[in-house]
C-alpha cells in the first residue's frame, strides 16, 4: 500500500469493488502489510525508532480507509515484525503497551472498525511477541474496547507453535473471539508453507473442520479463508490449483463431519473407549463404515 491521499484511497478501492462486483465477490477483511517497508524491519508498532512506530500506525490507519470504502469493518494484523532476533535489543515488557496503543488508535479511529490479530511464533523474527492465540487475546482484552478485538488462526502458524490447530479454534470461539480463520496445511515446523488445506493431514483437518461447523462458526457472517500457495514446483499455468482443490477438500470434510454417526461417538466417550473412536473416525474419513 504506498502513501495515498483520500482521492487516491477512494480511487483503488473503487478499483477493487469493481472487481469483486464483477465476480460476485465481497471484501472480508483488509490488512495493513507491516512487515516489507524498510521502516518496519525491526518492527512495525514495537519499532525502537519512534519515526517508524508512528509511520505504521498511519499505515494502519489508511488501511481502515480502504476497508470503509470496499464495505468490510474488519482489519486483520499479522504483526510480523513484532518481535526479535536478540532478546536484548527490544524489551518485551515494553512491547506490549506499545502494541496495545497501535490498537487503540484503530478503534478510536473509527468506533465501527473490528481488528483480528493474527499470531505466529517466528518467521520473519526469530521470537514473535504475540505467538499463540492466547497471546493475542491477552492482548485484545488490554485495548481501549476489547469487544471489538478478536483473533484470525492461521492453521500453518498454530503448527509452527506445536499446538493443535483445532485447540487453538476452540479456545478462540469459547471467548467469542473466533473473527476469521485461514486455513492450510504444514509438513512440520518448517518454514511457513502455506500447503493445500488437508494435503499433509487429513485427520488434523477434519478436527478443524469438525470444531467450527460444531460451534457454528459462520452462522454470524464469518468466513472460511484459504491461505494456501502453489507448490514451488508446480507448472504455472496450473498453479491456482491449490485453492480449488482446498476448497473441495473443505467441503467434503464438511460432509464427512455431519455424516458422524454422534451418537456413537457419544457412547464410544462415556465408555472411555477411545481406541474404538479412534478407529471410527479413521474409517469414516476413509469411507468405510
Amino acid at each position: 500500500m504506498e502513501s495515498l491521499d483520500a482521492a487516491g484511497i477512494r480511487k483503488r478501492a473503487a478499483e477493487v469493488r469493481k472487481l469483486l462486483d464483477g465476480e460476485g465477490l465481497a471484501a472480508e477483511f483488509v490488512a495493513p502489510r507491516l512487515w516489507e517497508d524498510p521502516r518496519t524491519i525491526d518492527g512495525a508498532y514495537t519499532s525502537n525508532d519512534p519515526a517508524c512506530r508512528a509511520w505504521a500506525i498511519e499505515r494502519s490507519l489508511r488501511a481502515i480507509d480502504i476497508a470503509r470504502e470496499v464495505g468490510t469493518d474488519l482489519i486483520v494484523l499479522w504483526l510480523a515484525r513484532e518481535g526479535t532476533y536478540i532478546r536484548d535489543s527490544k524489551d518485551s515488557r515494553r512491547a506490549v503497551p506499545q502494541i496495545v496503543e497501535a490498537i487503540n488508535r484503530l478503534l478510536e479511529y473509527d468506533r465501527g472498525i473490528r481488528t483480528a490479530i493474527e499470531p505466529k511464533p517466528n518467521e520473519p523474527m526469530d521470537h514473535a511477541f504475540l505467538p499463540t492465540t492466547g497471546h493475542a487475546m491477552a492482548v485484545g482484552y488490554l485495548t481501549s474496547d476489547p469487544t471489538r478485538v478478536g483473533v484470525n488462526i492461521e492453521t500453518a502458524h498454530a503448527i509452527l507453535a506445536e499446538l493443535d490447530p483445532s485447540d487453538e479454534m476452540g479456545f478462540a470461539l469459547a471467548f467469542d473471539k473466533l473473527y476469521t480463520v485461514h486455513l492450510n496445511d504444514q509438513n512440520g515446523l518448517k518454514f511457513d508453507e502455506d500447503r493445500a488445506f488437508g494435503s499433509v493431514d487429513l485427520r488434523r483437518a477434519f478436527n478443524q473442520v469438525r470444531v467450527l461447523d460444531r460451534y457454528g462458526y459462520g452462522r454470524k457472517g464469518e468466513y472460511v479463508g484459504l491461505d494456501v500457495k502453489a507448490l514451488r514446483t508446480q507448472r504455472a499455468d496450473r498453479a491456482l490449483k491449490h485453492v480449488a482443490n482446498s476448497r473441495a477438500t473443505f467441503l467434503a470434510l464438511m460432509d464427512v463431519v455431519r455424516s458422524l454417526d454422534s451418537a456413537a461417538v457419544d457412547r464410544l466417550i462415556a465408555e472411555r473407549d477411545y481406541e474404538e473412536l479412534d478407529a471410527m473416525i479413521v474409517r469414516t474419513l476413509m469411507g468405510r463404515r
